[in-house]
């Protein structure tokens, strides 16, 4: 009874090591990954030919050399590029990422506001690519060389070739301009203010920029899905099942959804990264006022603190959904977590 005690608590205590070794190992990595992307942006933006200053005063205007050496001291432009990087490497631990230079706001109020509608558009249209792309995947596969396949292939091999401004222009020209049932862009009623606004209106005006977004994300995920659905269909013990009488459907929710799932949800995941750059083209066609496009905004203008504090939140966004990713292997296979143990 004794020995069974211990090793329950011995048991506790490796799971509560575990935990913590996880999370501390989480948060370094944050932290490399932090320090790697800020360096790498901060070099970036020093090599740009843009001039800030000039950017911050306007092409058409003309001031002093005396009045644009006030504005780069100012803004700390006059220093050194290891001093500036260092300067803002240490207001960023304070919670400081600096004022913008076109909406003369912090940099962090300027990506909470715009983050919401980006949020709600690649969250929209992160769902409907996982889901329509794994049905789509499944449906293929379950007819394997048939008509469905066929038809679900070429529908899938048009919508990898074509680039997500083009399909927003499609949509746009069909759906806004000739049909007239969607607004041409925006996020909200043009002379409303936002607290205006209703729920139904924003949703009208982020169906046709979720679907532009979405459309891209479908066709990797079901060429896959099918592709490892077919390679499951073709086993030994999907044969032997086949032999027992097994119908196709039990055989798909049975063997095929457990083995095709997780690399479904791999793909998901890694969709991240392609999401946030494919809403930058999608906001810039509709005018949709998300972090994609104020970020094309801050790069041309060279608003150095605003795109650079993008630039840092859409790393860390793309590293927290690797990172949730890896945590539901364990849980989707419990195999996973046995290899690497």
């Amino acid at each position: 009874m004794e020995a069974q005690v211990k090793a329950q608590a011995l048991r506790a205590f490796t799971l509560k090591t575990n935990a913590l070794r996880a999370v501390a190992w989480f948060f370094c990595k944050t932290l490399m990954l932090f320090l790697a992307v800020s360096l790498a942006a901060f070099t970036l933006l020093r090599l740009s030919p843009i001039d800030p200053v000039q950017a911050y005063i306007g092409a058409d205007a003309s001031v002093s050399n005396e009045q644009k050496a006030r504005i780069a001291e100012r803004w700390g432009l006059n220093e050194a590029p290891h001093r500036q990087y260092l300067k803002w490497l240490g207001n960023i631990c304070r919670g400081d990422f600096g004022e913008s230079v076109i909406f003369r706001l912090p940099v962090l109020t300027v990506v909470k506001e715009r983050a919401l509608a980006s949020f709600a558009l690649m969250g929209f249209a992160w769902l409907f690519s996982g889901a329509a792309g794994f049905l789509l995947g499944v449906l293929a596969g379950t007819f394997h060389g048939k008509w469905p396949d066929k038809l679900i292939t070429t529908w899938c091999l048009i919508l990898a070739s074509a680039p997500t401004f083009w399909l927003a222009l499609v949509l746009l020209i069909i759906f806004s301009v000739s049909l007239g049932i969607f607004p041409l862009g925006l996020a909200a009623p043009a002379g409303k203010l936002a607290a205006e606004v209703s729920f139904g209106e924003r949703i009208h005006h982020l169906v046709l920029p979720c679907l532009a977004l979405a459309l891209s994300g479908v066709s990797y995920i079901a060429m896959q899905t099918r592709q490892k659905l077919c390679e499951v269909l073709e086993q030994d013990y999907v044969i032997y099942a086949r032999a027992r009488g097994e119908t196709q459907l039990r055989i798909i929710l049975r063997h095929g959804l457990r083995n095709i799932a997780l690399p479904a949800l791999t793909l998901q995941f890694l969709s991240f990264s392609e999401l946030f750059g494919g809403s930058v083209l999608a906001e810039q066609v509709f005018a949709y006022p998300g972090l994609g496009r104020t970020a094309v905004m801050a790069g041309m203008q060279s608003d150095a603190p605003l795109l650079l504090g993008i630039t840092l939140f859409s790393a860390l966004f793309v590293f927290t959904g690797n990172t949730i990713a890896n945590s539901l292997y364990h849980i989707i296979n419990p195999e996973v977590k046995k290899h690497y143990d």
